[in-house]
Protein backbone atom coordinates (compact mmCIF):
# COMPACT_ATOMS: atom_id res chain seq x y z
CA UNK A 1 0.00 0.00 0.00
CA UNK A 2 1.33 2.97 -0.97
CA UNK A 3 0.26 6.06 2.40
CA UNK A 4 2.05 9.08 2.99
CA UNK A 5 0.84 10.10 6.44
CA UNK A 6 1.17 14.11 6.27
CA UNK A 7 0.37 14.69 10.41
CA UNK A 8 -2.65 16.20 11.71
CA UNK A 9 -4.65 13.09 10.22
CA UNK A 10 -3.91 13.31 7.05
CA UNK A 11 -3.26 10.55 4.64
CA UNK A 12 -1.85 10.72 0.86
CA UNK A 13 -2.64 7.15 -0.87
CA UNK A 14 -1.50 6.58 -4.20
CA UNK A 15 -4.55 4.65 -6.15
CA UNK A 16 -2.36 1.23 -7.48
CA UNK A 17 -2.37 0.76 -11.47
CA UNK A 18 0.06 0.90 -14.06
CA UNK A 19 2.74 3.82 -13.99
CA UNK A 20 3.01 5.56 -17.46
CA UNK A 21 -0.35 7.03 -17.47
CA UNK A 22 -1.75 4.86 -14.69
CA UNK A 23 -4.46 2.36 -16.38
CA UNK A 24 -6.90 0.62 -14.22
CA UNK A 25 -6.63 -3.16 -14.53
CA UNK A 26 -8.72 -5.77 -12.67
CA UNK A 27 -5.79 -6.55 -10.68
CA UNK A 28 -5.15 -2.94 -9.33
CA UNK A 29 -8.81 -2.01 -9.52
CA UNK A 30 -9.64 -5.14 -6.75
CA UNK A 31 -6.07 -4.10 -4.87
CA UNK A 32 -7.55 -0.33 -4.65
CA UNK A 33 -10.69 -1.63 -2.80
CA UNK A 34 -8.59 -3.81 -0.24
CA UNK A 35 -6.52 -1.07 0.60
CA UNK A 36 -9.12 1.76 0.80
CA UNK A 37 -11.26 -0.92 2.91
CA UNK A 38 -8.29 -1.03 5.54
CA UNK A 39 -8.49 2.72 5.41
CA UNK A 40 -11.53 2.89 6.51
CA UNK A 41 -11.84 2.23 10.23
CA UNK A 42 -9.08 4.55 10.95
CA UNK A 43 -11.50 7.34 9.26
CA UNK A 44 -14.49 5.97 11.24
CA UNK A 45 -12.54 6.60 14.26
CA UNK A 46 -11.54 9.97 13.80
CA UNK A 47 -7.76 8.97 13.37
CA UNK A 48 -7.60 9.69 9.93
CA UNK A 49 -9.42 13.01 9.33
CA UNK A 50 -8.58 13.47 5.04
CA UNK A 51 -7.72 11.29 2.63
CA UNK A 52 -6.03 12.68 -0.41
CA UNK A 53 -6.05 10.56 -3.12
CA UNK A 54 -3.76 10.45 -6.25
CA UNK A 55 -2.63 8.70 -9.18
CA UNK A 56 1.20 7.47 -9.16
CA UNK A 57 3.36 10.37 -11.28
CA UNK A 58 1.69 13.02 -12.61
CA UNK A 59 -1.33 11.44 -14.28
CA UNK A 60 -4.76 10.70 -12.02
CA UNK A 61 -6.09 7.93 -13.84
CA UNK A 62 -5.88 7.74 -17.80
CA UNK A 63 -8.78 5.03 -17.62
CA UNK A 64 -9.44 1.43 -17.40
CA UNK A 65 -7.17 -1.05 -19.40
CA UNK A 66 -8.72 -1.37 -22.81
CA UNK A 67 -6.26 -4.53 -23.59
CA UNK A 68 -8.27 -6.39 -21.12
CA UNK A 69 -11.44 -4.80 -22.03
CA UNK A 70 -10.98 -5.74 -25.61
CA UNK A 71 -11.07 -9.48 -24.06
CA UNK A 72 -14.45 -9.61 -22.54
CA UNK A 73 -17.56 -10.71 -23.04
CA UNK A 74 -21.16 -10.98 -22.24
CA UNK A 75 -20.52 -13.01 -19.41
CA UNK A 76 -17.74 -11.69 -18.00
CA UNK A 77 -18.20 -7.81 -18.39
CA UNK A 78 -20.39 -7.54 -15.84
CA UNK A 79 -17.50 -8.78 -13.21
CA UNK A 80 -14.86 -6.11 -14.43
CA UNK A 81 -17.43 -3.35 -14.58
CA UNK A 82 -18.48 -4.20 -10.42
CA UNK A 83 -15.48 -4.60 -9.88
CA UNK A 84 -14.56 -0.79 -11.18
CA UNK A 85 -18.11 0.30 -9.49
CA UNK A 86 -16.58 -1.15 -6.34
CA UNK A 87 -13.70 0.65 -6.43
CA UNK A 88 -15.54 4.31 -7.35
CA UNK A 89 -18.33 3.29 -4.49
CA UNK A 90 -14.86 2.67 -1.87
CA UNK A 91 -14.14 6.32 -2.80
CA UNK A 92 -17.96 7.39 -2.19
CA UNK A 93 -18.50 6.23 0.69
CA UNK A 94 -15.52 6.58 2.52
CA UNK A 95 -16.00 8.11 5.69
CA UNK A 96 -13.70 10.98 5.60
CA UNK A 97 -13.36 13.55 3.32
CA UNK A 98 -11.68 12.68 -0.05
CA UNK A 99 -9.62 14.92 -1.56
CA UNK A 100 -8.58 14.42 -5.30
CA UNK A 101 -5.06 15.61 -5.85
CA UNK A 102 -5.99 15.85 -10.25
CA UNK A 103 -2.87 16.36 -12.65
CA UNK A 104 -2.50 14.94 -15.95
CA UNK A 105 -4.95 12.75 -17.48
CA UNK A 106 -8.29 12.02 -16.05
CA UNK A 107 -10.01 9.82 -18.34
CA UNK A 108 -12.97 7.49 -18.40
CA UNK A 109 -12.81 5.38 -14.91
CA UNK A 110 -10.72 7.97 -13.85
CA UNK A 111 -13.04 10.52 -13.83
CA UNK A 112 -15.49 8.43 -12.51
CA UNK A 113 -13.34 8.02 -9.10
CA UNK A 114 -12.49 11.55 -9.35
CA UNK A 115 -16.38 11.95 -9.58
CA UNK A 116 -16.64 10.39 -6.46
CA UNK A 117 -13.97 12.52 -4.23
CA UNK A 118 -15.86 14.84 -2.50
CA UNK A 119 -13.39 18.06 -3.01
CA UNK A 120 -11.95 18.21 -6.56
CA UNK A 121 -8.39 20.21 -6.73
CA UNK A 122 -6.76 20.42 -10.45
CA UNK A 123 -3.36 21.09 -11.69
CA UNK A 124 -4.03 23.42 -15.10
CA UNK A 125 -2.65 20.85 -16.95
CA UNK A 126 -5.15 18.20 -16.16
CA UNK A 127 -7.55 17.04 -18.88
CA UNK A 128 -10.95 15.50 -18.31
CA UNK A 129 -13.04 13.48 -20.50
CA UNK A 130 -15.15 10.34 -20.91
CA UNK A 131 -14.20 8.34 -24.21
CA UNK A 132 -15.74 5.05 -24.15
CA UNK A 133 -18.35 5.76 -26.82
CA UNK A 134 -15.55 6.13 -28.65
CA UNK A 135 -14.33 2.26 -28.21
CA UNK A 136 -17.88 1.31 -28.66
CA UNK A 137 -18.96 0.83 -24.89
CA UNK A 138 -21.26 3.42 -23.15
CA UNK A 139 -20.03 5.13 -19.97
CA UNK A 140 -21.75 3.58 -16.65
CA UNK A 141 -21.55 3.48 -13.37
CA UNK A 142 -20.03 6.25 -11.49
CA UNK A 143 -21.48 8.11 -14.92
CA UNK A 144 -23.90 8.58 -13.52
CA UNK A 145 -23.12 11.01 -11.08
CA UNK A 146 -21.89 13.31 -13.79
CA UNK A 147 -25.25 14.99 -14.51
CA UNK A 148 -25.66 16.04 -10.45
CA UNK A 149 -22.08 17.33 -10.47
CA UNK A 150 -21.89 19.26 -13.73
CA UNK A 151 -25.57 19.50 -15.33
CA UNK A 152 -27.43 17.20 -17.89
CA UNK A 153 -26.46 19.35 -21.17
CA UNK A 154 -22.73 19.29 -20.08
CA UNK A 155 -22.86 15.94 -19.05
CA UNK A 156 -24.42 14.85 -22.32
CA UNK A 157 -21.93 16.39 -24.37
CA UNK A 158 -19.26 14.64 -22.74
CA UNK A 159 -20.43 11.21 -22.43
CA UNK A 160 -21.55 11.57 -26.10
CA UNK A 161 -18.95 13.04 -27.78
CA UNK A 162 -16.22 11.34 -25.87
CA UNK A 163 -14.26 14.48 -26.47
CA UNK A 164 -11.38 15.61 -23.82
CA UNK A 165 -11.98 18.98 -21.77
CA UNK A 166 -9.38 21.32 -20.08
CA UNK A 167 -8.85 22.17 -16.50
CA UNK A 168 -10.18 25.70 -17.10
CA UNK A 169 -13.37 24.15 -18.89
CA UNK A 170 -14.09 21.66 -15.71
CA UNK A 171 -13.28 24.04 -13.01
CA UNK A 172 -16.08 26.54 -15.35
CA UNK A 173 -18.52 23.41 -15.56
CA UNK A 174 -18.33 22.90 -11.37
CA UNK A 175 -16.37 19.58 -11.73
CA UNK A 176 -13.30 21.22 -10.47
CA UNK A 177 -13.10 22.97 -6.89
CA UNK A 178 -10.11 24.66 -6.89
CA UNK A 179 -7.52 25.11 -9.90
CA UNK A 180 -3.91 25.98 -9.50
CA UNK A 181 -0.81 26.12 -11.50
CA UNK A 182 0.86 22.68 -11.85
CA UNK A 183 3.28 23.54 -9.68
CA UNK A 184 1.09 25.02 -7.25
CA UNK A 185 -0.91 21.75 -6.82
CA UNK A 186 0.43 20.29 -3.95
CA UNK A 187 0.33 22.60 -1.93
CA UNK A 188 -3.18 23.70 -2.34
CA UNK A 189 -3.86 20.21 -1.81
CA UNK A 190 -2.48 20.31 1.34
CA UNK A 191 -3.55 23.58 2.33
CA UNK A 192 -7.19 22.32 1.56
CA UNK A 193 -6.40 19.10 3.50
CA UNK A 194 -5.18 20.97 6.58
CA UNK A 195 -8.18 23.27 6.43
CA UNK A 196 -10.23 20.41 6.65
CA UNK A 197 -8.17 18.11 9.37
CA UNK A 198 -8.67 21.29 11.44
CA UNK A 199 -12.43 20.79 11.69
CA UNK A 200 -14.26 17.85 13.71
CA UNK A 201 -13.53 14.51 12.87
CA UNK A 202 -17.38 13.83 14.09
CA UNK A 203 -19.16 16.53 12.30
CA UNK A 204 -16.68 15.49 8.64
CA UNK A 205 -18.01 12.30 8.75
CA UNK A 206 -21.65 13.36 9.30
CA UNK A 207 -22.04 15.79 6.81
CA UNK A 208 -20.81 13.27 4.54
CA UNK A 209 -23.36 10.96 5.50
CA UNK A 210 -25.74 13.66 5.51
CA UNK A 211 -24.71 14.60 1.95
CA UNK A 212 -24.96 11.01 0.46
CA UNK A 213 -28.62 10.91 2.16
CA UNK A 214 -29.42 13.86 0.42
CA UNK A 215 -28.58 12.29 -3.13
CA UNK A 216 -31.79 9.77 -2.69
CA UNK A 217 -34.10 12.06 -0.42
CA UNK A 218 -36.82 14.56 -1.01
CA UNK A 219 -36.28 17.97 0.13
CA UNK A 220 -38.98 17.55 2.18
CA UNK A 221 -37.31 14.58 3.78
CA UNK A 222 -33.96 15.56 4.15
CA UNK A 223 -34.69 18.80 5.72
CA UNK A 224 -37.02 16.42 8.44
CA UNK A 225 -34.23 14.03 9.33
CA UNK A 226 -31.87 17.05 9.67
CA UNK A 227 -33.28 18.10 12.95
CA UNK A 228 -32.14 14.73 14.66
CA UNK A 229 -28.59 15.12 12.90
CA UNK A 230 -27.88 18.51 14.50
CA UNK A 231 -29.14 17.36 17.86
CA UNK A 232 -26.77 13.82 17.37
CA UNK A 233 -23.70 16.55 16.71
CA UNK A 234 -23.93 17.69 20.11
CA UNK A 235 -23.54 14.23 21.89
CA UNK A 236 -20.14 14.34 20.31
CA UNK A 237 -18.79 17.24 22.05
CA UNK A 238 -17.57 18.47 18.56
CA UNK A 239 -19.79 21.76 19.18
CA UNK A 240 -18.95 22.44 22.79
CA UNK A 241 -15.17 22.54 21.69
CA UNK A 242 -15.37 24.61 18.43
CA UNK A 243 -18.06 26.77 19.92
CA UNK A 244 -16.00 27.38 23.26
CA UNK A 245 -13.02 28.18 21.26
CA UNK A 246 -14.33 30.54 18.81
CA UNK A 247 -16.44 32.78 21.79
CA UNK A 248 -13.00 32.62 23.81
CA UNK A 249 -11.00 34.44 20.47
CA UNK A 250 -13.62 36.79 20.79
CA UNK A 251 -12.62 37.65 24.40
Amino acid sequence: MSVTTAGDGIVEYTLPGEKSLHILDRASIDRGIAELAALAPAAQRGELRVLVLRGPGETFIGGADIREMALLTPATAPAFIQALRGLCEAVRVFPCPVVARLAGWCLGGGLEVAAACDIRIAGRGARFGMPETKVGIPSVIHAALLPRLIGRSRAAWLLLSGETIDAATAQQWSFVHELVDDTALDDAVRQRATSLAAMGAAVLRQQKRMLRQWESQSADAAIEASVAEFAAAFATGEPQRHMGAFLARKR
